[in-house]
């Protein structure tokens, strides 16, 4: 699987997990020069608090289009570890 936006791999493993119909790539799969840390955090009630991150290519910012959980609930602990994509990023094969 690739994340990609703006033609930029931001991400690819042949290891990623679908919950919900999103595909959570293994950190150690980003592209870490298109990630930026954001300050943004949501709840959910079965997978915790997520954390997010910034895509940035050329300069033009993807804001909070990536997000993990560090700390996952044990309903989700298949996700520890792990970054999904949202926002125009394409996740495909």
């Amino acid at each position: 699987m690739k994340a990609v936006w703006k033609d930029t791999v931001i991400a690819e493993s042949d290891d990623t997990v679908v919950v919900e119909g999103n595909h959570y790539f293994p950190v150690d799969s980003l592209q870490t020069e298109f990630i930026e840390s954001s300050d943004k955090t949501t709840k959910c009630p079965w997978k915790g608090t997520a954390h997010y991150y910034h895509v940035v290519v050329d300069g033009e910012r993807n804001a909070d289009a990536a997000w993990y959980y560090p700390e996952p609930k044990a309903a989700a602990s298949e996700i520890t570890g792990r970054v999904a994509f949202w926002r125009g990023v394409n996740v495909s094969e």
